[in-house]
């Protein structure tokens, strides 16, 4: 044994001592230098925000810790980076030579006919240890495959991140738009009660004569059109619980489901300053999207390799004897020794396609790492521009429904003294309905794109919630 270790020790050495593949450099970020608004805004990075103090609501942080413990998705993206870890460490096993021990009997017969004296069995008792076909990586192949099986895997803990975020965002979407549906929905059946109040009025003023039947007709059309708005909300709050308990993966508890009030969300109170190199690069996808990038360049030295010898060490020390009770006695000392190299001559081009394909792949990982950074940019832009004007839409949202209520009630009292007709006054109500329909929406699209832009800027993630075997190989 102590013959081999200078072999394995210099096999150590030799292995890896040559990179074939291409130095990795970072691609130039496709996208604008800055963003519009971004001398506007500084503050703290959003990454550095936890989700639980971005989501205040206390029902809304249980939900999403619900999603997290129960998400299929997320579950598949965990047993995903499981899967990659150990193929990496399948891979990095290769670096080393691979020792097992060997016990055996060889017996044979030799028969009278071909063997002049008698027949007989002879017995050959074996033990040996060694290693078989042990590479030497001169050229660095093996070493090749191994880092690309390391950034297949780093990626993959970047994508169980990334879906982390996106489900944190998804579930905060659909528990805020369920809020709004719960909200028209009230919104709705109040107004049915008034539209229902105003024919009643209109009934019995119709019955002693002192409204016609269009004013009658009027009221009673308004009735059933809030009627249908009732029906048509119930079965969009039902459709959002729906939606929401799929992305959770379980049955959310009523208590945890939002009421019929928009609840608030923290605000995000600044965006973090600087240009989107150094910001958007740091999200998960993107990250993941450069670990494939550098996965395909390790491939290429792999690829590269396969033009150069390969060398292959195949060694064995150990004792045989005929006898078992002679297996470790004097003289039973056997060993062998049995090294090859394969030379690549003739191929029909295989290793130049196996070449090619390796260079495209790493163009692909090129342009879908580049494509990740102009979404990723893109996310960010229109965030930014929803909450430019965000404030000033809820503001006016605001104001108009105050006007339409003050109208709405100066046309009601004035109905109620004769001097206005019942169909400016169903007009007014409409209008005042309208606008508190559009309120509600203009706040759920307030709420969502600050949600958004949280989840755009890589926010969304804790370490907390990341699982044991993604933290270690």
């Amino acid at each position: 044994m102590r013959a081999w270790l200078p072999l394995i020790g210099a096999a150590a050495v030799l292995g890896g001592c040559i990179n074939l593949a291409p130095d990795y450099q970072r691609p130039a970020a496709p996208v604008p230098a800055q963003w519009t608004d971004a001398s506007k805004v500084a503050g703290p990075q959003a990454t550095q925000l936890a989700w639980r103090q971005f989501l205040r609501d206390p029902r809304l942080q249980r939900t999403v810790a619900q999603a997290l413990a129960n998400n299929r998705d997320l579950r598949v993206a965990v047993l995903d980076i499981e899967k990659a870890r150990a193929t990496y460490r399948i891979q990095d096993a290769a670096l080393l030579p691979s020792i097992g021990l060997t016990a055996g009997q060889d017996a044979e017969r030799t028969p009278t006919a071909v063997k002049s004296a008698s027949a007989g069995v002879s017995r050959v008792n074996s033990v040996e240890l060694g290693f078989s076909a042990y590479e030497l990586d001169l050229f660095g192949r093996v070493h090749s495959l191994s880092q690309e099986a390391l950034e297949t895997y780093l990626s993959t803990i970047d994508s169980q991140r990334s879906t982390q975020i996106t489900l944190v965002s998804e579930v905060a979407n659909d528990w805020l738009t369920l809020a709004a549906d719960r909200r028209l929905l009230a919104l709705a059946r109040q107004t049915q009660d008034s539209q229902q109040r105003t024919y009643t009025l209109v009934q019995q003023e119709h019955a002693l004569g002192a409204t016609d039947g269009l004013e009658l007709a009027e009221a009673q059309s308004s009735l059933q059109s809030a009627r249908n708005d009732v029906a048509v909300y119930t079965a969009q709050a039902t459709q959002a619980r729906d939606a929401l308990e799929l992305v959770v993966g379980a049955q959310v508890a009523p208590g945890d489901l939002p009421d019929a009030q928009v609840d608030a969300v923290s605000s995000l109170t600044d965006l973090p300053a600087g240009v989107p190199s150094t910001v958007l690069q740091q999200r998960p996808d993107v990250l993941s999207a450069e670990h494939a990038l550098k996965a395909a360049n390790a491939d290429i030295g792999a690829a590269r390799a396969n033009f150069f010898p390969r060398i292959s060490l195949t060694a064995a020390l150990g004792s045989e004897s005929s006898a078992l009770s002679g297996l470790f006695g004097g003289g039973s000392r056997a060993w062998s020794f049995a090294p090859s190299v394969t030379l690549p001559i003739f191929d029909a081009g295989a290793n130049r396609a196996t070449l090619a394909a390796s260079k495209a792949s790493r163009e692909i990982a090129v342009a879908t790492y580049e494509k990740t950074l102009q979404t990723a940019f893109a996310e960010v832009a229109d965030s930014l521009a929803t909450r430019a004007t965000i404030a000033e839409r809820l503001d006016a949202q605001d104001q108009t429904v105050a006007a339409d209520q003050r109208a709405y009630d100066l046309s009601m009292a004035l109905y109620r003294q004769g001097s206005y007709s019942l169909l400016d006054t169903l007009t007014q109500q409409r209008l005042l309905y309208t606008a508190q329909q559009a309120q509600v929406q203009t706040q759920l699209a307030a709420q969502t794109s600050l949600v958004t832009l949280y989840k755009a800027l890589g926010g969304g993630f804790e370490q907390t919630d990341m699982p044991a075997v993604a933290t270690a190989l």
